[in-house]
């Protein structure tokens, strides 16, 4: 199967997405994902690629993101507004199968 016939998103069992992209990086920008390949592998004693210390590191960082205590203001405390009454998870849900081709019985 050729590279340019995967479907760039689809949905993990566990609940989450995954997502093929290509990136443009320098050499130091590889670098350091190197680095943090190496940290992430004496960590788990065993060997790590790329793309999971890449994964490893997003994901820290949007956990850390997410337990920010909210700065102050009344800003902070207004609720997420839902687009059309649904969801985010069930808008990320309809989203994937529409990429993927698949049509649910609420893709409208």
């Amino acid at each position: 199967m050729s590279e340019s016939a995967r479907t760039p998103l689809h949905a993990l069992p566990d609940g989450e997405a995954e997502l093929a992209v290509v990136l443009r990086l320098t050499w130091e920008d590889v670098a350091a994902i190197g680095q943090e390949a190496s940290r992430l592998a004496e960590r788990a004693q065993r060997a790590v690629t790329l793309d999971e210390a890449v994964s490893h590191r997003l994901r820290s960082r949007a956990v850390a993101a997410h337990a920010k205590p909210a700065q102050g203001g009344p800003a902070a405390a207004l609720p997420v507004s839902v687009p059309n009454g649904r969801a985010p998870a069930e808008q990320a849900r309809q989203a994937i199968d529409k990429i993927n081709g698949r049509s649910g019985p609420e893709s409208a």
